[in-house]
């Protein structure tokens, strides 16, 4: 164990409790993953979300062996209060962790951190450490887990008896991805495994565990019956004994010459595949709640019967009884289910899959040309405002080395091009700012945009918000050496921000990260300065919709709007100067698209060239105020 860890605070919300759970689901879910890492690094507090604070009501048998605080929304860290609960703030700091992925692979990273012998800890990130890592708004996965499914189960226990009779869609919706293909990164060399196996007639048991048997202090039951399949095998020998789990036999001849296309598809055992990982935490108490309640109520879960199957299986994984015990979770013994025969099972198919079926039109053949003549015939044409200020410029010269982006590993080149980028944004932010203003600086990567104008602003308070630890830190570092006062780094997803502002910025947010910017500055009635990028990656939803206006909705089908971003793109450099030409219409249109759908919100918004407009392929930029 390593000393001389620094203390962490994380700040749990506290609504009310509720059986053998704390709510919201997002505490009880945090709570578990602590019981299960068995890690005691953070100071924890309840967060209650009523005025009053009380002891009488901390829920003590819930909390395991977890020494929890009380403290009132109001005396919280500032950069905290700015933030969606459960967050995570380093004691009198102001870097903060904010959102339950990310939360819940910090507590990870950091028991990991301090007890390197807690392997198996560190392997509930997933291959390449990516579980729950892409962000809720673009990931469908990510969301199902950290936001429908708790959401779902939240709505189910305090719904009307009469709504209580239908599963919920989200519930449905795992039932249907468990019962997905699983692809893995060695997905061929397991799946001609399977086909060994099938051929061979047998059947690989798990190892099984004595009654005694544990691992790292963790008692596991002993299960009479083995588990009969490939994958059921691969994932429990991964779990009683990672260094050898990919100890495989070699394929007979006939085996390695099958054609992929021919081999059998790999079953779920886990919520993300083969292997037990922060996603199966995260849903373990939600789904839990759920067939609790679904079991009082009488209900037959025939309908289910991948989720009871899982269910089950989770409570096998060494740790996970202990873990429940803990947080005084009473885990139910299910009888094992068939599948119900097809007239009684809910049609799956009819669950709205939204975002699939918004976006089979998105793969297309063919160029922009009839689209942008469709628009022209209509009266539609990129429009680009006049630069306020293009030859305005920071003396770069003179300013702090760490202020200059120059300072990194960029090229001298590339380093000249960001300078330029940054005197855009910065003079469009100089002539809107004024003292006490807050500035956020979203999707801030390394915090070139943001610590910039903090250095050159002292008297308004910056805030970097980005979802990737390792650029926050980066700029937190550079933040430091130049003793920066009036600045916050928040890593979160933009959901998890709910902090008032003044003016919002980005420099090439990334498709629709773009949108979800300009959403957030018009929520909060703030002005922005945003350069957007890759266009290509732009596409329907949960939450936006395009065309995004209705003067565009009007003319162009989603179809027609995709064909403009996926052209949006062809603004290189090493592109013939005719296409590149056409890449910028492209562009000015898709960007005249959010200005109009910003203008409907009451905005006044120009769509500007940056100067010089080779600072980047990617050289437009937004300045919106509210009217």
């Amino acid at each position: 164990m390593k000393d001389s860890v620094t203390e962490e605070h994380l700040y749990l919300s506290f609504s009310h409790q509720y059986r053998d759970s704390i709510f919201p689901l997002h505490t009880s879910v945090s709570l578990f993953l602590l019981s299960y890492c068995d890690c005691k690094l953070f100071k924890v507090f309840l967060v209650p979300t009523g005025e009053d604070v009380d002891d009488q009501f901390v829920p003590k048998n819930l909390l395991g062996d977890l020494e929890v605080h009380l403290i009132s929304r109001c005396q919280l860290p500032v950069v905290v209060q700015s933030c969606c609960l459960p967050a995570v703030v380093v004691k009198d700091g102001k870097f903060c962790r904010a959102g339950l992925s990310v939360v819940l692979r910090h507590i990870i990273q950091k028991t990991y951190e301090a007890d390197p012998s807690k392997k198996d800890v560190l392997e509930l990130l997933g291959f390449k450490k990516t579980c729950l890592k892409a962000c809720a708004e673009v990931s469908q996965w990510t969301r199902l887990c950290e936001i429908s499914i708790p959401l779902a189960v939240e709505g189910f226990l305090t719904a009307s008896p009469e709504y209580c009779q239908t599963i919920p869609p989200d519930i449905l919706q795992l039932e249907r991805k468990l019962g997905e293909p699983v692809r893995v990164h060695n997905d061929d060399k397991i799946r001609r495994q399977k086909l060994q196996q099938q051929k061979a007639g047998a059947k690989a048991a798990v190892p099984v565990l004595g009654k005694e048997a544990t691992e790292e202090g963790k008692t596991v039951e002993m299960h009479e019956h083995p588990l009969p399949s490939l994958e059921l095998s691969i994932a429990f020998s991964k779990l009683l004994a990672p260094e050898v789990s990919d100890a495989v036999n070699r394929e007979a001849p006939h085996i390695r010459r099958t054609k992929t296309s021919d081999l059998p598809l790999l079953d779920h055992v886990f919520a993300e595949g083969l292997y037990f990982t922060l996603a199966d935490i995260v849903l373990l108490p939600c789904i839990h709640q759920f067939l609790v309640s679904s079991k009082k109520q009488g209900k037959n879960l025939v309908n289910l019967p991948l989720i009871s199957s899982w269910y089950r299986r989770v409570q096998e994984v060494p740790g996970v009884k202990k873990a429940a015990g803990k947080c005084n979770m009473e885990l139910l013994q299910l009888p094992e289910l068939m599948s119900a025969p097809e007239e009684q099972l809910q049609d799956f198919s009819s669950i709205p899959d939204e975002l699939e079926e918004e976006n089979e039109d998105s793969h297309f053949i063919g160029g922009p040309r009839p689209t942008m003549t469709k628009l022209m015939e209509n009266g539609i044409e990129a429009k680009f405002s006049p630069h306020p200020c293009p030859s305005w410029t920071l003396d770069w010269t003179n300013l702090p080395s760490a202020v200059n982006p120059g300072e990194g590993k960029m090229s001298r080149d590339r380093a000249l091009r960001k300078q330029q980028q940054l005197n855009n944004l910065v003079a469009a932010v100089t002539k809107l700012a004024k003292p006490g203003d807050v500035i956020v600086d979203f999707c801030s990567g390394g915090g070139h945009v943001g610590i910039v104008l903090a250095h050159m602003m002292p008297s308004c308070q910056v805030v970097l918000i980005e979802n990737k630890e390792l650029s926050l830190t980066r700029a937190k570092d550079r933040s430091d050496e130049l003793g920066l006062n009036n600045i916050w780094f928040i890593q979160a997803n933009l959901d998890y921000f709910n902090g008032t502002f003044n003016i919002g910025v980005a420099l090439h947010a990334c498709g629709v990260a773009t949108d979800m910017v300009i959403e957030h500055c018009i929520k909060a009635r703030a002005a922005f300065v945003v350069s957007p990028c890759c266009y290509g990656f732009i596409q329907n939803t949960v939450k936006f919709k395009y065309p995004r206006s209705h003067q565009f909705k009007e003319v162009l089908s989603y179809k027609e709007h995709m064909i403009l971003c996926r052209f949006a793109d062809q603004t290189a450099v090493q592109l013939p100067p005719e296409r590149r030409l056409i890449g910028k219409q492209c562009m000015g249109l898709v960007d005249l698209d959010r200005a109009w759908a910003a203008e409907e919100r009451n905005y006044s918004v120009q769509v500007i060239s940056m100067e010089p407009e080779s600072c980047s392929p990617k050289n437009n930029m937004f300045v919106g105020i509210p009217t």
